[in-house]
């Protein structure tokens, strides 16, 4: 059921999700080839669950933190032969259903990237999401659409898929292995031109969904400021940051 002849993996990066893994897992839509669970040194057999539910699983021998995770699971992805890459989180946070939708952008030309917005329709505060956090993604997205010209609804969505040339092409080693390798994958996209689209994707917030605290949510977001400021240095050739260099560390896909 592969759309437009493109091989779909989906990449799970993932810490203590034993509960939701499942739920998301058996949403998936029949077109994604393979699956990969990024499983960051778990102590709730998230690991050993994703072995039983079929997954190609990945461990890390610490905890790496999100940013690797991704790193991990994007390899991998590319040496499994995928044309196509969809970070889907293992928590339930965002909808697998709407995975078909997002490839379907991908799949046939349009966009070498598509998001999935928490903000797009306006239902994020309906559906859970903090104020603080809703205060805090209105405020980064303004500020980074004044620097980045991506002119993106949010930048803060870990729903996300990508073409195999997105994935070789930017230096993604030279990202963090926290939560703003998100950020800074995104200002990337906008450095190197790739096109961007974005389609609604409802809010999930409950107890068993994985939620930044605000110690690192504040880290974060001064991340986030940090990425900002980097991106409009580079552009205006005042200084030049390692993830946006051309020669930057890159994937090596891992088969």
């Amino acid at each position: 059921m592969a759309l437009n002849g493109k091989r779909i993996a989906v990449v799970m990066p993932g810490h203590n999700v034993a509960k939701t893994l499942e739920m998301t897992v058996r949403e998936l839509p029949d077109i994604v080839d393979v699956t990969i669970l990024v499983d960051d040194h778990s102590a709730d057999g998230t690991g050993q669950l994703g072995k039983q539910l079929g997954l190609t699983v990945c461990t890390h021998d610490r905890n790496r933190g999100y940013g690797a995770g991704q790193k991990t699971g994007y390899a991998k992805a590319l040496g499994l032969g995928a044309d196509i890459a969809v970070m889907v989180h293992p928590d339930y946070q965002y909808d697998p259903k709407l995975v078909t939708a997002m490839v379907g952008m991908i799949a046939y030309g349009v966009y070498d990237v598509a998001l999935g917005s928490r903000m797009i329709g306006g239902t994020a505060l309906g559906g859970g999401m903090p104020f603080y956090k809703f205060v805090a993604n209105r405020f980064l997205t303004t500020l980074e659409n004044m620097f980045v010209p991506a002119h993106l609804a949010e930048y803060h969505t870990g729903y996300r898929a990508f073409t195999r040339e997105v994935l070789e092409k930017l230096p993604l080693l030279e990202n963090s292995d926290d939560f703003v390798f998100d950020n800074q994958m995104l200002a990337q996209l906008a450095f190197y031109g790739f096109r961007i689209g974005q389609i609604s994707c409802p809010t999930k917030y409950f107890a068993e969904a994985s939620s930044m605290s605000f110690k690192k949510g504040i880290r974060y977001g001064s991340g986030v400021l940090a990425t900002t400021a980097q991106y409009a240095l580079t552009k205006w050739g005042i200084h030049h940051f390692p993830i946006f260099d051309p020669q930057g560390r890159k994937l090596i896909p891992d088969a």
